[in-house]
């Protein structure tokens, strides 16, 4: 499986930062932040999302690493 970054997997789960947001819990800015790499969610945060995603909780970690390798780069 590609690694994906956490916009891609919300992306890939046809959510909307705002429905992200409605289902989590947590405000639309915080999602904008964690796919810019300028925030880390915490591991109760990360376990949420990864129920949202219907994912394991290490892809959910992955994804974050991924998102802050590939903004850095840029």
């Amino acid at each position: 499986m590609k690694e994906m970054t956490f916009k891609e997997l919300r992306l890939k789960n046809k959510l909307t930062q705002e429905q992200l947001a409605e289902k989590s819990g947590y405000s639309r800015d915080y999602i904008s932040m964690i796919e810019r790499g300028e925030r880390t969610p915490s591991d109760k945060a990360k376990a949420i999302f990864a129920k949202i995603f219907k994912v394991p909780i290490v892809q959910i970690f992955l994804a974050i690493q991924r998102t802050i390798s590939t903004t850095r780069k840029n």
